[in-house]
């Protein structure tokens, strides 16, 4: 324990010893100044029979209300940085490995570019996403610049991973880590001309693992900013990564 923890533990026990004290200095007074005893226990007795109740209403019910705000709060947090995330990394991201996924039409049409975002249409996706399976084709795929594209973001990755909300974050954090190693796989590779074909499966497979948690992200991300943030959603949307049509010009 350390001495900041002895410290006010001890301060606890002296505050709660005053009050005791203070507490029996007040009966006593009550007693010196009209000798009713009965009264004093009967109102004590109600009080201590009343404390059960008092607990159950303070440390259960508001502190459960205070910890739900606590977290809701933490929560728009969170989905401020998930937000930041997908800006700076995540839409690009997703936009090039969708390019490689040879099944992607599969999810897409029905999962990605499906516009019902109620609670039930995105659990459906993430139902959906949950199931499917990614297949990578990187013959034609620029992975020296995907490294630039994330080597860049280096300490920007590195300072999202400071974060302590994201204890409360698990999937995010995945994400990250996920993300996070596929940088590192990319960037101690100097070349990418002459790979063997297990490197380039086993490279495949590490992007795999960022693309699949990024997707399942993206749809929880959406259905966020589509509930709290409309403006912030339509953008989104119109850079929609999964669609090649996608354009940020408003045309209607």
């Amino acid at each position: 324990m350390s001495k900041q923890d002895q410290e006010r533990d001890f301060f606890a026990i002296e505050l709660a010893a005053v009050l005791i004290v203070l507490s029996a200095v007040l009966y006593f007074s009550h007693y010196l100044i009209f000798r009713d005893s009965h009264h004093i226990f009967l109102y004590l007795v109600g009080d201590i029979a009343f404390l059960p109740i008092e607990v159950l209403l303070v440390t259960i019910i508001i502190d459960r209300l205070l910890k739900r705000r606590e977290k809701e709060a933490m929560m728009t947090k969170m989905n401020m940085v998930i937000g930041t995330f997908f800006s700076e990394v995540g839409t690009r991201l997703l936009k090039d490995i969708s390019a490689a996924d040879t099944n992607i039409q599969d999810v897409a049409r029905d999962v990605l570019l499906n516009t019902d975002w109620s609670a039930r249409g995105v659990a459906k996706k993430k139902k959906a996403l949950s199931s499917y399976t990614p297949q990578l084709d990187l013959t034609d795929f620029d992975l020296m610049d995907m490294k630039r594209f994330l080597v860049d973001r280096r300490d920007f990755f590195l300072r999202l991973l400071e974060n302590p909300n994201l204890l409360e974050h698990e999937r995010f954090t995945d994400l990250l880590w996920a993300v996070f190693h596929l940088m590192d796989e990319l960037s101690h590779r100097g070349q990418f001309n002459d790979l063997p074909v297990s490197d380039t499966a086993h490279l495949a497979g590490d992007m795999r693992r960022a693309y699949s948690a990024a997707m399942v992200q993206w749809v929880d991300y959406m259905k966020h900013l589509n509930d709290q943030y409309p403006y912030l959603f339509s953008l989104a949307i119109r850079s929609n990564p999964f669609d090649p049509k996608a354009s940020i010009v408003v045309t209607s």
